[in-house]
């Protein structure tokens, strides 16, 4: 499992002009499930992800997390995160998870989160949508199980 984590000052997706989900500051989360990916990594990319240190305190150090500035989430999942691109040059999509199962995943993740998180937005599993935000530094990572 991947996922790329931005931290922003806003964020908001739209599938078929319709905005299906939006926060202000917080993280925008890309989520990339592999082919091998479990319930067990979800759970452990959500506790990673809720407590890792990239908001600022006040002494201009990247010590606070999500849940310590009361930030929201906005998940979007994005299959093209775990393509194999190390040659050639056009991705191969050989290490996703099919879309039946990743999106049993992807519904996992977003249901266990919103249990352990309050503000919880997200996108539209497998929709074309449109993602728009303001990225806060920049300020993004990739983490991986």
């Amino acid at each position: 499992m991947k996922i790329l984590i931005q931290r922003v000052s806003r964020a908001q997706v739209e599938v078929d002009g319709q905005i299906t989900g939006q926060i202000n500051q917080g993280l925008l989360v890309f989520i990339g499930i592999e082919k091998y990916d479990e319930f067990a990594e979800v759970d452990k990319m959500i506790r990673r992800l809720l407590s890792y240190r990239i908001f600022y305190d006040n002494n201009e150090k990247m010590n606070l997390s999500v849940q310590d500035v009361s930030g929201g989430i906005l998940l979007v999942s994005q299959f093209t995160l775990v393509a194999d691109t190390s040659s050639g040059t056009r991705p191969g999509f050989s290490t996703a998870k099919p879309p039946k199962p990743a999106e049993e995943l992807y519904n996992y993740f977003v249901h266990q989160m919103q249990k352990a998180h309050t503000q919880v937005a997200t996108g539209v599993f497998a929709a074309d949508m449109q993602v728009s935000l303001t990225n806060d530094g920049p300020v993004t990572f990739l983490l991986e199980c």
